[in-house]
C-alpha cells in the first residue's frame, strides 16, 4: 500500500540537485547494522537529522518550488530504501496537489495514506479536509472523513468543516443529504451552531421547501440577523409579500438589538442579502423605503448601506433608481463613493440615458467626480448619437482638466465619437485645437481621423491627411493608415488608386502589406464585383509570402459565390482551402451559403456530410443556413433530415433553428 501511495512514474531525468540529495539520504538511511544495533546519541542524532532533512526538502519542493511531481518522485525513490513518509510529508504533498488544482489525485493519495496506516494527528487531518473541500466535491471529501473514522474512530472533524460540507451539498440541491449530515454532527458530539442551522435553512429555501425551512428555523435556540435575511430571501422568492414584510420587521428589531456590538460583518452581510433579494425579486419600492427610513438604525454603517443599494440596483439594471439613492444620500449629508457614482453614470449611458448621465456628471464634479476613461467614451458616444455636440465638448474640457490626464488619448476617444455624427468640420477643428494647445496628435489620432473621413465618404480629406503625414507635417503613417485609406478608396470605387497604394506606395515607404491589409483589399474588390482584380491580388499575396488565414478564404468564397462563379468557388475549395488545413466555421458557412444561394441544396447537404466524414464538425450556423434554404423551398423532409444529422453530430438546435422551422410550418398551414 505504501508504494501505491507515492508511486509516480519518472517522466524525465532527475535534476543534479535531486540526485545529490537522494545520495545523501540513501547514505544516512543505509547505516551499518552494527551501529544500528548499538544505538548511541550520535546515531540517534544522525537519524533525526536525516528525517528533518527529508521533511525540509519535500516541503521546499512543494511549497517554494511548486514542483509536486518532483516531490512525489523523490518519495518514490526513498521508498525503495525503506523510508516511510510522516504526517508532515503527507500534508505537504496534499497541499501542493490542491494548489495545483489536482483535487482528485489529492483525495486518492490521502485515502491511500490513511489505508496504509499513516494517519496524521487530528489538527493536521482537519487542515487537510479543509483544503480538500476546495474541490467542491462533497462526496469525495465525505468518503475521506468516513475512512478516517474507520481507521481512527476517535477522530472528529471540526464543526467548520462539517458546515462547509453541508453547504456544498445544499449548493447541489441535495439538502436531504445535508440534513442527514446535520444529524451526524450531533452524534459526533458537536452542538450545531447558528451557521449550521442557517446553512440548512438556505438549502431548503433554494429548492422551494419553505415549510421545511421554517421547521428548521423553529428548532433554533438563538438566531442572528443573517438567518432572518436568508429566510426572507426564500419567502420573497415565493412572492409571499405579507410574510416577507413581517420577517423584515423582525430583522430590523434583531439588528437594532445587536446594535454596534458583535460581528459587524455578519450584520452587513444580512443587510446586503436582504437588499439583493429585494432587487432580484423586483421589490424596488421597498429598497427606496429602506433608503428613506433606514430602519436598521446604526447597526449597519450608513455609507455601506447606501453603497450596496446603489450596487444592487445597478446590477438589476435600475440605474435611474440608483441615482435616486444618490439624491437621498446627498439630502442626508452623505457623499457617494466615486466607484458607485461611476457605475450609475456608466449604466445610464449604456441604456440610453445620456442626458441624465450628463446631469449627474455636472452634479458629481462638485465633490470631485470625473468619469473613468471607458465611461467617458460611452458618454461622449451617446451624446454624439443624440447630436448634442455642446455637451460632448463640455465633457471633453472636464476630462482635459483632469490631473495627470493623457490628453492625446482623451482627444482620440472624442474624435472617434465625433465620427458617428458625420461632422468633418468638427473633426478638423479638434485636430487644429490639439495643435494650438501643444498636444501633438499621434498615429492613433490621425488614423481615427482618416477612418472617420472614409466612413463619411470624404475620401479627399482623408487623402489630404495622409499626404501631410507622408510629407512630415505629422507623425509617419503606419500599416493601419494605408489599410484604412485603401479600403476607403475601394468603397468609393477608386480601384486603381487603391491598388497603387497597395503595390507601390506602401513598398516605397518600407511597409510590407500583411494579411489584414490584403483581406481589406479583397473584401473591397469583391464588393465592387471586380473578381479578376481580386483573384489577382490573392495571387500576388501568395507570391509575396503572405499566408492567408481563414478570414481570407471566407472572403474569397463569399465573393466568388456572390459573383455567380460557384464552380470556381468549388475548385478554390478543393485546390486551395482544403489542402491548406486553414479553415474554420466561417469558411464552412461561406461555402454552404454559396451553394444554397445557387439553389444547390443537395450539394450543400453532401458538403456537410463530407466534412463530418473527414472528422470536421461544423457549428450550428452552417446547419441553420441549409435548414433555412430547405424551408424556403418547402423541402420539409430534407430540413428535418438535416436536423437529425445535426443532433447525431452532438449539436443541439438553437433559437434560430426553431424559428426557421416554425416559419416552415406557418407557411405550410397557409
Amino acid at each position: 500500500m505504501q508504494a501505491s501511495l507515492f508511486h509516480h512514474p519518472i517522466l524525465h531525468c532527475p535534476s543534479p540537485k535531486f540526485c545529490r540529495a537522494l545520495a545523501l539520504f540513501s547514505t544516512l538511511l543505509h547505516q551499518p547494522k552494527q551501529r544500528q544495533q548499538q544505538p548511541n546519541n550520535n546515531s540517534s542524532s544522525s537519524s533525526s537529522d536525516s528525517e528533518h532533512s527529508i521533511t525540509k526538502t519535500i516541503h521546499k519542493l512543494c511549497a517554494q518550488d511548486r514542483n509536486v511531481d518532483e516531490a512525489l518522485r523523490f518519495l518514490n525513490h526513498l521508498h525503495l530504501f525503506g523510508y516511510k513518509p510522516n504526517s508532515l510529508n503527507v500534508s505537504s504533498i496534499i497541499h501542493a496537489l490542491c494548489d495545483a488544482n489536482r483535487f482528485a489525485e489529492a483525495h486518492h493519495r490521502f485515502l491511500s495514506c490513511i489505508s496504509s496506516g499513516c494517519v496524521p494527528d487530528e489538527r493536521i487531518c482537519n487542515v487537510i479536509i479543509a483544503r480538500l473541500l476546495g474541490s467542491k466535491d462533497p462526496d469525495s471529501t465525505l468518503r475521506v472523513i468516513s475512512t478516517l473514522n474507520y481507521f481512527k474512530p476517535d477522530f472528529v472533524p471540526s464543526l467548520v468543516n462539517y458546515n462547509c460540507l453541508m453547504d456544498q451539498f445544499c449548493g447541489l440541491s441535495r439538502v436531504t443529504e445535508a440534513h442527514r449530515l446535520f444529524f451526524h454532527v450531533l452524534t459526533r458530539g458537536h452542538a450545531p451552531s447558528v451557521v449550521s442551522y442557517t446553512t440548512l435553512i438556505n438549502g431548503y429555501c433554494q429548492i422551494g421547501e419553505i415549510g421545511l425551512a421554517f421547521k428548521v428555523f423553529d428548532e433554533m435556540h438563538e438566531w442572528n440577523s443573517l438567518t432572518y435575511s436568508v429566510l426572507i430571501r426564500g419567502v420573497l422568492r415565493t412572492r409571499d409579500v405579507g410574510r416577507g414584510k413581517e420577517l423584515m420587521g423582525k430583522l430590523w428589531e434583531r439588528l437594532r438589538e445587536e446594535g454596534e456590538d458583535g460581528d459587524d460583518s455578519a450584520r452587513s452581510a444580512a443587510f446586503s442579502n436582504l437588499v439583493d433579494s429585494l432587487c432580484r425579486e423586483g421589490f424596488f419600492n421597498e429598497v427606496f423605503r429602506i433608503a428613506e427610513d433606514m430602519p436598521q438604525g446604526r447597526s449597519v454603517n450608513e455609507e455601506f448601506a447606501y453603497g450596496h443599494m446603489i450596487y444592487a440596483l445597478c446590477r438589476a439594471g435600475r440605474n435611474h433608481g440608483a441615482s435616486r439613492i444618490v439624491y437621498i444620500m446627498r439630502k442626508r449629508g452623505f457623499t457617494p463613493s466615486l466607484v458607485s457614482y461611476n457605475s450609475i453614470v456608466h449604466g445610464l449611458c449604456k441604456e440610453g440615458g445620456c442626458m441624465r448621465a450628463y446631469q449627474l456628471l455636472e452634479e458629481g464634479i462638485q465633490f470631485g467626480y470625473l468619469p473613468s476613461e471607458y465611461t467617458y467614451k460611452v458618454l461622449v458616444e451617446g451624446l454624439c448619437q443624440e447630436s448634442d455636440l455642446h455637451k460632448a465638448r463640455e465633457i471633453l474640457q472636464f476630462m482635459l482638466n483632469k490631473k495627470d490626464a493623457d490628453k492625446t488619448r482623451i482627444y482620440n476617444i472624442y474624435l472617434r465619437a465625433l465620427c458617428i455624427m458625420n461632422n468633418p468640420t468638427e473633426v478638423l477643428n479638434v485636430l487644429v485645437f490639439m495643435l494650438q494647445t501643444q498636444c501633438q496628435p499621434d498615429v492613433i489620432t490621425l488614423n481615427t481621423v482618416i477612418n472617420g473621413f472614409c466612413k463619411m465618404g470624404r475620401i479627399e480629406e482623408a487623402l489630404k491627411v495622409l499626404d501631410d503625414m507622408m510629407m512630415g507635417k505629422f507623425c509617419a503613417p503606419d500599416a493601419v493608415t494605408f489599410t484604412t485609406i485603401i479600403f476607403g478608396l475601394l468603397n468609393v470605387g477608386r480601384v486603381q488608386e487603391a491598388l497603387s497604394l497597395l503595390h507601390q506606395v506602401m513598398t516605397e515607404r518600407g511597409f510590407i502589406p500583411g494579411v489584414v491589409t490584403y483581406n481589406a483589399v479583397l473584401r473591397g474588390l469583391f464588393r465592387l464585383q471586380n473578381t479578376n482584380e481580386a483573384m489577382g491580388v490573392f495571387k500576388s499575396m501568395r507570391s509575396n509570402g503572405v499566408i492567408a488565414d481563414s478570414k481570407t478564404y471566407a472572403i474569397v468564397l463569399s465573393g466568388l459565390c456572390e459573383s455567380n462563379l460557384l464552380e470556381k468557388a468549388k475548385r478554390f475549395w478543393d485546390d486551395v482551402i482544403w489542402p491548406s488545413n486553414t479553415h474554420d466555421d466561417y469558411v464552412y458557412a461561406a461555402m454552404v451559403k454559396g451553394l444554397c444561394r445557387s439553389g444547390k441544396i443537395n450539394e450543400a447537404f453532401h458538403f456537410l456530410y463530407e466534412l463530418v466524414d473527414s472528422g470536421v464538425t461544423p457549428n450550428i450556423v452552417s446547419y441553420n443556413i441549409v435548414i433555412d434554404s430547405a424551408c424556403k423551398l418547402h423541402m420539409k423532409r430534407e430540413a428535418y433530415q438535416i436536423l437529425g444529422e445535426l443532433k447525431k453530430n452532438g449539436l443541439e438546435p438553437d433559437a434560430v433553428t426553431w424559428r426557421i422551422l416554425d416559419k416552415l410550418h406557418v407557411n405550410v398551414r397557409k
